[in-house]
């Protein structure tokens, strides 16, 4: 018997023990994940993602913010992207609309304005949520804006009333993966604050994959034909709030804050100091007898 022989049959099978090991790595991860009574993952608790994603969905330099005088605390921070497969495929004319709502983020987003902030983008913004599960529904509870949206269990011909702008969601399991179609949306909302948006053909299929008890993968597809040449996904973790008696908080949003801080609403501001794009309102000065 020669050695090359030997040598190989000993690579051969410490390569099927390492297969071996790694399947029966999967198996333990899977058989130890928490379940519900009907055997599905179970994902209640609070959850969050960590990182800028919700400054850009792309990954992007960081660069100084819209007003100076905000300093670091307004500046835009790096980020990797949960997007991984080149540039998002923009149409022409909505490439241009992502250009312009960029130049003037700080006054066009939705977001700075109190509104809900959408599907994909409430699962990625830097406060947690909450969900809750039946055999029925998922109820799924956001800290920003208290927003909030009822995802129907295996109902997949129930039809959304009217336009919202969480969208109208609809679930089942494959496997250990809850999935979840999310249609009917207002065109308003936007991906993050780079201006990245979509219209009201947006169409999200959402992915939930529990992959150790504090660690769930999220994962969106999104299908819009009217402002992308394809579709395209995202993906990122969220992670289970540890902390003891965790819950989510009441939040109270103020619109146009930095704008109220440094910008112009801010009572000191300069007499020249005329309101961004998208801005139109101003504050007058209280009449006095």
């Amino acid at each position: 018997m020669s050695k090359d022989f030997i040598a190989g049959s000993l690579v051969a099978a410490m390569f099927a023990l390492s297969l071996t090991g790694m399947s029966s790595t999967t198996l333990a991860q899977s058989d130890q994940l928490p379940r519900t009574a009907n055997g599905h993952p179970d994902l209640n608790g609070l959850w969050q993602a960590m990182g800028s994603t919700h400054w850009n969905i792309e990954p992007g330099a960081a660069k100084a913010g819209p007003d100076f005088r905000m300093g670091a605390n307004g500046a835009i921070p790096a980020t990797l992207g949960a997007v991984h497969d080149g540039p998002l495929p923009y149409t022409a004319e909505a490439l241009t609309t992502r250009d312009q709502n960029a130049e003037d983020w700080a006054a066009l987003d939705p977001v700075g304005k109190c509104y809900m902030p959408g599907v994909p983008r409430a699962n990625y913004m830097p406060f947690p949520f909450q969900i809750v599960q039946s055999p029925e529904h998922t109820v799924m509870a956001y800290e920003f804006a208290s927003a909030m949206r009822i995802v129907y269990m295996d109902q997949p011909d129930l039809e959304g009333p009217v336009p919202a702008w969480m969208g109208h969601s609809r679930g089942h399991w494959e496997g250990d993966t809850l999935v979840i179609r999310v249609t009917d949306f207002m065109p308003y909302t936007w991906f993050d604050r780079a201006g990245n948006h979509h219209s009201d053909q947006l169409e999200v299929i959402e992915r939930y994959t529990l992959e150790t008890p504090n660690l769930i993968r999220y994962q969106a597809e999104i299908r819009d034909p009217v402002t992308y040449t394809r579709p395209w996904t995202l993906s990122l973790p969220l992670y289970r709030r540890m902390e003891k008696n965790a819950q989510l908080l009441e939040f109270k949003c103020v619109e146009f804050a930095e704008e109220l801080i440094y910008g112009y609403l801010n009572r000191d501001a300069p007499p020249d100091r005329v309101p961004p794009r998208g801005m139109p309102f101003t504050i007058e000065e209280p009449v006095t007898q």
